[in-house]
């Protein structure tokens, strides 16, 4: 949720901006439930103050009619204000709820993804002196994958992956956490990108897979319609990504501005509806409703938060060239950075088979969007408090960049040449 002084100093701004990331938001409408809660909060006020009063001037002796009149008058007027107040506030939060993040200054305007921008090409695209295969052509031949009898136990889009394909993935877990577990390594990327940042290294994390109704809206990232399951019953949601559920960590809690930043790398199954997506990707595990996923999650001060969004998209490139993955770097526009971002980088790798660049990343700047419903602060060292941001991006979707891996190294005879880095997780293999 945004600053309501945001709204407040910039009411036209606010209007536009979020116009631009296709958000018709009430703002007229926000500043008037505003104007009323000030009001009758002070008059709310005053009358508790005016009751505490009359409760002070009566003790030590027998309250008169008169007294005991003008206390039940204020109580029934504070009753009733308070009433007013709580319909109000409930009004206006509501109406903030749907108010978008804001949109950084380098965020292209514009109406879809068709609009975003590619900033630079990683890597050389592989040539091949045969004809190309797709992942899933590949996986089923080497019954790494198989999606009919998947589709007899869950329905379409699920797909069991088994021998092999199941190792690349692990190897991939294992590599990555190795990688930003390294402090050296995460120093070097600092150094490489000039930011003046702790080389704290990322904290490995399996989070909950489901997540409360209320913390997940105050998430910003629960999406009911298009994207997440819902365990009726329960009051719960399947996670749709693992961010989703480090995010809302610390809602309520005050950090010590010593303990930051707080780098996680969560794994966690995902589970996404996939809705609008109908007869898309339907082949291989490109586009499923259950994937694994590597997503990292940080926790920083305000003035640090902007140089934590460029240390992710350089872990993100880092990891990318050492498994040595043709990409493109994509800066999205407002219409396609989500609801909840100031700003987002994505990558799209090349996948061969499909003969096009697909996206397996992003990168998102949050700012204080999520803390600011979720009450997660940081207690600065001079005593002052001021809300925590957060920024999440994706080390790998499990789903997606083995199928990279197994379209840019495949061999003319259906076999899968294993990334260097990734040799030594797989009994130092060099062909799978």
């Amino acid at each position: 949720m945004i600053d309501i002084q945001l709204i407040r100093d910039n009411p036209k701004l606010v209007e536009q901006k979020s116009k631009e990331k296709g958000y018709e938001v009430a703002i007229e409408e926000i500043l008037g439930f505003d104007k009323e809660r000030r009001q009758l909060s002070v008059v709310v006020e005053n009358l508790r103050q005016k009751r505490n009063q009359l409760a002070s001037d009566a003790k030590g002796s027998k309250p008169s009619e008169a007294q005991l009149a003008e206390g039940r008058k204020v109580k029934d007027e504070l009753l009733d204000n308070e009433h007013r107040l709580t319909s109000i506030e409930k009004s206006l939060e509501k109406l903030l709820k749907a108010v978008p993040n804001m949109p950084t200054k380098d965020v292209p305007v514009g109406k879809s993804e068709d609009e975003n921008q590619v900033v630079k090409e990683v890597g050389n695209k592989p040539e091949f002196n045969f004809k190309v295969k797709n992942h899933a052509l590949i996986a089923k031949d080497r019954d790494w994958l198989d999606s009919v009898r998947a589709a007899k136990v869950a329905g379409s889009r699920f797909v069991y992956l088994k021998g092999d394909l199941v190792n690349l993935q692990f190897a991939i877990v294992q590599f990555t956490l190795d990688t930003i577990g390294d402090q050296s390594i995460i120093q070097k990327m600092i150094d490489d990108n000039k930011l003046e940042l702790s080389p704290k290294p990322f904290i490995p994390v399996i989070p909950p897979a489901l997540i409360k109704t209320d913390i997940y809206e105050d998430s910003g990232r629960l999406d009911a319609e298009n994207v997440t399951y819902k365990i009726e019953q329960d009051e719960l949601w399947l996670n749709a990504s693992a961010e989703h559920s480090l995010c809302t960590m610390y809602a309520d809690e005050i950090i010590p501005e010593s303990e930051l930043p707080i780098r996680y790398i969560g794994y966690s199954t995902s589970f996404r509806r996939e809705a609008g997506s109908y007869g898309k990707d339907m082949e291989g595990m490109f586009r499923t409703h259950q994937f694994d996923k590597l997503e990292m999650e940080v926790f920083s001060t305000p003035e640090t938060s902007f140089n934590e969004h460029l240390l992710l998209i350089a872990v993100e490139e880092y990891l990318m060239t050492q498994l040595e993955l043709p990409y493109q770097l994509i800066m999205k526009c407002t219409a396609d950075i989500g609801f909840p971002n100031a700003r987002g980088v994505d990558i799209n790798t090349w996948l061969p088979g499909q003969n096009k660049y697909r996206e397996t990343h992003s990168a998102d700047y949050i700012t204080d969007f999520q803390t600011r419903r979720l009450k997660t602060r940081i207690k600065r060292l001079d005593g002052s408090i001021v809300l925590a941001h957060t920024n999440d991006a994706t080390a790998f979707a499990l789903s997606r960049i083995p199928i990279a891996i197994i379209e840019n190294n495949q061999t003319e005879n259906g076999h899968v040449r294993i990334p260097k880095v990734l040799r030594k997780y797989l009994n130092d293999r060099e062909i799978i």
